[in-house]
C-alpha cells in the first residue's frame, strides 16, 4: 500500500488563495532512518541540514502590487520531520494573494509555519529579486568522477558492496559526480543531482565510487534519505575518519533541495549558491 494515498500528494491540487499552513505535509524521518539501521531516539551519527532554494515566492504590498523574492530555507537534519516538496510549493503559493506589511513579516510567518511542520527551528532568508542578477553559477568542488571509463551494470537498488578501497593508502580528497539520479517515492518522477563527497581515510577507488552512485538510478527515496544512505554507506564500508556528503538537486516545481550530512558539526552549505547543473 502507498503510505501517501490518503494525502493530497500525487493528486490534482487546487492552489490555496490564502496562506494555509495546513497544506504542509510533514514526513517523519524515523522510518527511513530505521531502514538504514539507525535506532529510534538514539543520537544521530551525523550533523547537517537541508537547504531549500525557493524561486516562486510572491506576495502583495499594501497597495496590491506584487513583490517577488527568492527564499532559502535551512531545515536541521535532526528535525523530526522533513517537509514534502509539493506541499511546500502549495503553501508558498498561498502567499500570492496575501498582503504582507514587509519582507520581515513574510519571513517571520514562513519560519513559524515551517518550524511547526518540521518540529524544529527552520531558518528563513529572503533575497530581493533585484539582486538575483548578481548571483552566478558555481562549479562543484573537487575532482569529477564522470569521465572515468567504466562499465556500469547496476542501476538499482543501491549497492554499498560496490564500494572498495584503492591501493593508494590514505587520502583526503573531494570528488563529485553530476550523474546522480533517483526517483520521487510519491510520484515516481526522476530527480537529478550533483553529489559532492569530501572525505579523509583509506583512499576510495574512484571507479567503484561512481558505480555505487549510479546504483541509485532506479531507487525511490526522498533527496534527504538518499544523502543519508550515501553518508552511512561510506562511513560503514569506506571506513572514513571524516566525511561530508552534500547533493544539489535540480529544481522541480520552483524548488531545489540540497541536503548535507557531515561528521563536522559546523558544516553548512554556502548561501545563495547553485551549481551549473542546477
Amino acid at each position: 500500500m502507498n503510505p501517501y494515498e490518503h494525502t493530497a500528494l500525487g493528486k490534482p491540487a487546487v492552489y490555496p488563495r490564502h496562506i494555509d499552513a495546513s497544506v504542509l505535509v510533514p514526513i517523519p524521518r524515523a522510518a527511513a532512518r530505521a531502514d538504514l539501521g539507525l535506532a529510534p531516539h538514539a543520537p544521530l551519527p551525523f550533523h547537517g541540514e537541508d537547504l531549500w532554494g525557493c524561486y516562486e515566492l510572491s506576495w502583495l504590498d499594501d497597495r496590491g502590487k506584487p513583490v517577488r523574492t527568492l527564499a532559502e530555507l535551512r531545515v536541521p537534519a535532526d528535525s523530526p520531520q522533513l517537509i514534502e516538496s509539493k506541499s511546500l510549493k502549495l503553501y508558498l503559493n498561498g502567499y500570492a494573494g496575501a498582503r504582507m506589511a514587509d519582507a520581515d513579516a513574510a519571513r517571520a510567518r514562513i519560519a513559524q509555519d515551517l518550524s511547526a511542520a518540521a518540529g524544529s527551528a527552520v531558518q528563513v532568508a529572503l533575497l530581493d529579486s533585484a539582486v538575483w542578477a548578481r548571483l552566478r553559477l558555481h562549479a562543484p568542488p573537487g575532482d569529477a568522477l564522470d569521465e572515468l571509463e567504466v562499465a556500469l551494470a547496476c542501476h538499482g537498488p543501491p549497492q554499498a558492496e560496490l564500494l572498495r578501497h584503492a591501493p593508494a593508502g590514505r587520502a583526503h580528497e573531494t570528488v563529485y559526480s553530476t550523474l546522480f539520479r533517483c526517483n520521487c517515492p510519491v510520484t515516481g518522477q526522476p530527480d537529478w543531482a550533483t553529489v559532492v563527497i569530501d572525505y579523509a581515510g583509506p583512499a576510495l577507488d574512484h571507479a567503484a565510487l561512481l558505480a555505487y552512485l549510479v546504483s541509485y538510478r532506479e531507487h525511490a527515496a526522498f533527496h534527504e534519505q538518499c544523502v543519508e544512505r550515501i553518508w552511512l554507506d561510506l562511513m560503514r564500508h569506506g571506513a572514513c575518519t571524516a566525511l561530508t556528503v552534500h547533493a544539489r538537486f535540480t529544481r522541480r516545481g520552483g524548488l531545489d533541495i540540497n541536503p548535507l550530512r557531515s561528521t563536522d558539526a559546523d558544516a553548512r552549505l554556502p548561501a545563495w549558491q547553485r551549481y551549473a547543473q542546477q
